[in-house]
Formats: C-alpha cells, structure tokens, sequence
C-alpha cells in the first residue's frame, strides 16, 4: 500500500501539471486571437475626401471661388477647353496586417470651368469593370484629350 501512494501524488501532480498547461495554452491562444484580431481588416484613404454633399453644393454656373470654398484646393489643375479642377483620392485595404494592400476604390472629381470660370460640368471618374466611367452623368467618357489626361492619373493612383 504505502507503494501505490507516492505513484498516485506523481499521477496528481503530472494531472496539475497537464491542466495548468492547458490554461496557459488557452490563455495564449486568446491573446494571440485577439492580437491579430487587431490587426485585420484596416482600410487607408490616400488623397482628397470628398466632404458628404459636397457636389450638391456646386450648381452649374458655380463660381470658380464658390468651388474652392466648398471643395478646397485641387490635387492638381489642368487645361483643357477650359481650366479643370482634379480632385484624387484612392482608398485601399487589406485583411491583415504585413499583407499586400489592394485597391477598394479610387475617384477623380473634376469640375470643368468655362471661359468665364463658372462651373461648365462636374464628373466623379472611377474605375467600373476596369474602364474609367462618370458616376454623375453614368457614362464613360471618350473624349480624346480627356482620357488622354484622366489615364495617366488612375495609373499613378494604382503603384502596386
């Protein structure tokens, strides 16, 4: 008898030892899920943000001020028939952190000013089906000197 007794403290304690191990196991397993759970699904935003409502603030025959007060300064200028007011921005993401970045989204807005620099038209270029198209008037647009411009701006938009 007295040999069967310190077999069964070795069998508790390596029983206390086992559960204690799985405690931590568990326990690290949590802190890791919640680590990378951190770290999942981040979004960036590079460029210009289009304020809400901002477009429909700008009828047409806006002035070019009016535009500049309600959209602030352009990412760049262009001019074409016209001055034209470009407005870029790109949004990205990636489902987890050290991963490639890829592309959500990217707009140009460009407002088109006349002779007298009142608003001519407003355009919010994107990529639909990998073409440029105007989600304003729901068109692509085919005007040469136009696209000539616009291409060159989703390239630089899209360095991956």
């Amino acid at each position: 008898m007295n040999h069967t007794l310190p077999r069964q403290s070795r069998v508790a304690s390596a029983r206390g030892f086992l559960s204690r191990f799985r405690a931590i196991a568990v326990v690290g397993l949590i802190c890791s899920a919640a680590a990378l759970g951190g770290c999942t699904g981040e979004q960036f935003q590079k460029g210009y943000i289009l304020p809400d409502g901002a477009l429909e603030q700008i009828p047409i025959g806006a002035s070019q001020d009016q535009v500049l007060i309600v959209l602030g300064t352009p990412s760049t200028v262009a001019t074409l028939d016209g001055e034209v007011f470009y407005y870029i921005s790109q949004r990205t993401s990636r489902p987890v952190a050290f991963m490639n970045q890829h592309v959500v989204d990217q707009r140009v807005i460009a407002v088109y000013f006349d002779k007298n620099r009142q608003v001519r038209r407003l355009a919010n270029y994107g990529l639909k089906d990998g073409k440029i198209f105007d989600f304003v008037s729901r068109t692509t647009p085919t005007s040469g000197q136009e696209m000539s411009y616009l291409t060159p701006l989703f390239k630089l938009l899209s360095f991956n």
